[in-house]
């Protein structure tokens, strides 16, 4: 989700006023967006607005999207929320001290997928080059689309704006310009439900103003080794000679920032990005001691990743856990196999001996199962002397087919039938 930086009444020159927008290209007011090949779109409160289309009553009142349970966070708040300093993230309790006037409302399972899917499926008809960053928002290339559709980069932004709120009855905000990062600076800087567009000849005047936070790849700590040189806006990072930048925060680090300051950013929109890692996690209601509860966790997390892959035609060969304890210290370990793997079985024996690894570290908040170093299924997979792993994927290969026909409770391992669902 796009990060809402703010539009200072300077910056209003790049905005696209309605007016403008309702007239399309050519008409007065409407920006030279020549060269803008970068759209980066963004949902407005996505999650809130996907539940408020068939709430209207409580579209000007402080809504909250978030679980039950007393470890739940918040899923997404809507802009009369957010005035109250809820965020996305933020833990319940943290929010209903700042707004405890507030809708909290549940999340809908797999209602948010299926608006996401409609909401690309527009982008894909508008370009082939959609890089799909979460579900509520994507960078697309527009460049080879104008001809086509007989537009300009903007022309097509306020298409996106318009289709969006017509098919799906939300929002969304764009930012075009002529770099990535920028692109998605814009869209921040234009939300809620608003378009900025950059000139090319105008990245630096857009950029230098802005607080170095706003850098792509700046957090905290950067931020503040960036503050102790005296580095407080993108202007000050163009102008330091490239080797004191470099002694701060690294070679690489400071070379892209000086980049980045410059206005150049080389990375192109990726729609096929390959995926390096998939997994599942679970926080607990209450902290867990039971090791034998976090080996029945385990599994099903295990039995989620494999399903996972399964379906994306991958496999892995590093397993690794993740165990977050009450005091919220978080550990990892990680094991690489001796083949790549798309069995719950396999993931979890390794998972399971991971954490037997760790011994008793005390109450676990967190748990996690990742599979990494992942490639084609259809690769050449080495042989080995095992023969019980090919009757382990069978199995589980007839399980989601019936899972697949009758629920995902239809099949489950037998030491998972007093677990809980999601």
């Amino acid at each position: 989700m796009g990060r809402n930086t703010g539009l200072p009444a300077d910056f209003a020159r790049f905005k696209v006023t309605a007016e403008a927008e309702a007239a399309g290209p050519g008409a007065d007011g409407w920006p030279a967006d020549e060269g803008c090949a970068f759209l980066h779109v963004d949902m407005d409160a996505f999650f809130a607005a996907v539940e408020l289309r068939t709430r209207p009553e409580l579209v000007h009142r402080p809504v909250v999207i978030a679980g039950a349970g007393p470890r739940s966070v918040v899923l997404s708040a809507n802009y009369p929320a957010r005035k109250f300093g809820v965020r996305s993230a933020m833990p319940v309790g943290a929010a209903k001290r700042l707004c405890p006037h507030a809708v909290y409302l549940p999340p809908t399972r797999g209602l948010y997928s299926e608006v996401s899917a409609g909401v690309m499926a527009i982008f894909a008809e508008l370009t082939p080059l959609v890089e799909p960053l979460s579900l509520d928002e994507a960078f697309l290339d527009v460049s080879g689309a104008l001809k086509r559709l007989g537009t300009t980069p903007a022309g097509i932004g306020a298409i996106i704006r318009r289709r969006v709120a017509r098919e799906h009855g939300i929002t969304c905000s764009v930012g075009v310009a002529g770099a990535k990062f920028v692109a998605k600076l814009a869209s921040g800087m234009a939300k809620p439900d608003g378009m900025i567009v950059v000139p090319v000849a105008d990245t630096l005047a857009f950029l230098h103003p802005l607080p170095v936070s706003a850098l792509w790849g700046v957090g905290k700590r950067t931020e503040e080794q960036l503050r102790r040189l005296g580095l407080a806006t993108i202007a000050d990072v163009a102008n330091v000679p490239p080797a004191r930048l470099r002694r701060a925060v690294g070679n690489a680090v400071g070379d892209h920032l000086y980049a980045l300051a410059h206005g150049h950013d080389n990375r192109v929109v990726e729609p096929d990005s390959a995926e390096k890692s998939l997994g599942a996690e679970v926080t607990f209601d209450v902290d867990e001691f039971d090791r034998g509860k976090l080996a029945r966790e385990l599994l099903r997390l295990s039995e989620r990743t494999a399903a996972s892959l399964r379906g994306r035609g991958l496999r892995g060969r590093t397993v690794s856990i993740k165990v977050r304890y009450a005091d919220f210290k978080t550990v990892t370990r990680a094991r690489t196999l001796v083949t790549a793997t798309d069995v719950a079985h396999a993931i979890h024996a390794t998972a399971v001996s991971l954490l037997t690894e760790l011994g008793q570290g005390g109450a676990v908040r967190l748990i996690g199962v990742r599979v990494e170093g992942l490639e084609d299924a259809d690769a050449a997979e080495q042989l080995t002397f095992e023969t019980g792993a090919p009757r382990w994927r069978d199995a589980e290969v007839a399980a989601d087919v019936a899972r697949s026909k009758f629920g995902s409770a239809a099949v489950r391992p037998a030491s998972l039938l007093s677990s809980h669902e999601e």
